[in-house]
This record gives C-alpha cells, sequence and structure tokens, in this order.
C-alpha cells in the first residue's frame, strides 16, 4: 500500500511555520521578522515578474523554431509556484519558493516530473505555423453591406465567392 506524504506535509506545514517564527523572531526580534516576511513578500512579486517574462521569451523561441516548449512550460510553471510561496508568510515556504528560482533546481524537477507529464500535441511536426496571410481579402466600407444581401441575394461576383474557387 503506497502512502501519499503530501497530505501530512500540508497539515504539518503550518505547525512548522509558526515554529520557524518563533525561531526566528527569538534570534532577531520580532519587527525584524515581520519586515523580513515582507520582504520575502515583495520578491516573490518582483521575481514572478522579471522571470516570468524571461520564460514566455524562451518559450515563444522554442515554438518559433518548432521544437517542443514542454520543458519551458514547467519551467514557467515553476516560477509561478516559487512566486507563490514567497508571497505566502512563512519561513519554509519561502526557502522552497527561493529553491525553485534556481535554474538547475527546476531542471531537476522537470526530469523528475517529465515522466508524469502527458503532451497533449505532437511537436515534431514542425510545430505551431502561423496562419497563411496570402488569402486575405481586404474590403472597403462600400463593398459590402448587409441591406444588400436581403434586396438582391448572393452576389456571384462577391471575393468571398472567388475564394472558395480557387
Amino acid at each position: 500500500m503506497r502512502i501519499s506524504f503530501l497530505p501530512l506535509f500540508l497539515l504539518a506545514l503550518p505547525l512548522l511555520e509558526i515554529a520557524g517564527f518563533v525561531v526566528v523572531g527569538r534570534q532577531v526580534g520580532a519587527l525584524a521578522t515581520v519586515g523580513l516576511v515582507l520582504a520575502s513578500s515583495i520578491a516573490g512579486a518582483l521575481l514572478l515578474r522579471h522571470q516570468g517574462f524571461g520564460v514566455m521569451t524562451r518559450i515563444r523561441a522554442e515554438m518559433d523554431a518548432g521544437r517542443d516548449p514542454s520543458g519551458q512550460l514547467a519551467h514557467g510553471a515553476m516560477i509561478v509556484l516559487a512566486a507563490i510561496l514567497l508571497i505566502i508568510p512563512g519561513f519554509i515556504t519561502d526557502i522552497i519558493g527561493l529553491l525553485l528560482f534556481l535554474p538547475p533546481i527546476r531542471d531537476l524537477a522537470w526530469r523528475a516530473l517529465k515522466g508524469r507529464v502527458v503532451l497533449a500535441t505532437n511537436f515534431s511536426t514542425g510545430g505551431f505555423r502561423g496562419r497563411q496571410r496570402d488569402k486575405t481579402i481586404d474590403l472597403d466600407d462600400g463593398d459590402y453591406s448587409r441591406e444588400d444581401d436581403f434586396k438582391r441575394g448572393p452576389d456571384h461576383n462577391s471575393p468571398w465567392r472567388r475564394l472558395k474557387d480557387d
């Protein structure tokens, strides 16, 4: 029988965080402890903004090159999780969050989780392709009106009809 330790950890985490507050509060004082908690929350928000944009550009570069962006997507998800852990008050969550901001730790976590992730698409066939722009029809305001359709019926010389025949 396999037992998951995650529920037990989630139940024990608040108690561990309170113990961390007590230990740090004794060493540096109550006001400094509150300052550290606020500083870690601000740092989490700033790091999310800075590193999040970097991950988004790397994801776009992977997709433009036709490669699998799943690793970069996983890095992005771990950065969001790291920022949330930094924003949550507590020193244990801050330590885990700071570790997740380090790329080697994210690579290690991705290697451990890669086998459990199922890809919904195949990027080996060329990745995402831009839509074709050579079939775009640009109409002016006088080229189309709904009232004309109801009075005359369909126009067989319409550019929309010619598009189907090509």
